[in-house]
């Protein structure tokens, strides 16, 4: 079996909302994250816009991937993360804004932060008090600090702790 190699993570946080918020208009949508199908798959595409493999991403049977979605709007798809369950933890293999929520005329915010918040959640749920981990892009590790309250850890090691996820969660589950 081919190894991957782990580039990093290369996301931006462009704004941490409660859930996602529209751009343009500033008004907010609630979201749901649910496990992506085979279906899903037909339009997440490089032909698409998006820059993964998802479908290699989904047949790791180490990694679930989940989707984002807007809750009266589930069929199209704002952005995906994938996770595997550690022993002590919640590792982040991949994390991408659909096409049209990347650059300057992006249609939603708060896309990757929303990810990240379900992850920082699995984690309570499974017993990780929090605990998240990834791989950064090295340019990116203070982006990360300051936006997720992550720690580096070393090298491009990035980890939110128990506090910095309970921030994360309050903001974009604040009903859960």
């Amino acid at each position: 079996m081919k190894t991957r190699k782990d580039r990093g993570l290369d996301f931006l946080i462009d704004k941490l909302t409660n859930s996602v918020e529209n751009a343009l208009t500033g008004d907010s949508f609630s979201t749901e994250v649910s496990l992506i199908n085979s279906n899903d798959l037909k339009t997440i595409t490089k032909k698409n816009g998006w820059n993964f493999d998802w479908k290699k991403e989904l047949k790791d049977p180490q990694r679930e991937v989940y989707k984002l979605t807007i809750t009266n709007n589930l069929s199209i798809v704002q952005g995906l993360v994938s996770l595997e369950i550690k022993d002590n933890h919640i590792y982040m293999h991949l994390l991408e804004s659909a096409l049209f929520n990347r650059g300057k005329g992006k249609v939603y915010l708060g896309v990757p932060g929303n990810l990240v918040a379900f992850a920082c959640r699995l984690s309570f749920q499974r017993g990780f008090e929090g605990n998240v981990s990834f791989l950064s892009k090295s340019q990116l590790v203070g982006h990360y600090e300051e936006t997720l309250g992550a720690f580096h850890f070393g090298g491009r090691v990035m980890i939110i702790e128990t506090n910095s996820a309970l921030k994360l969660i309050n903001k974009y589950f604040k009903n859960i």
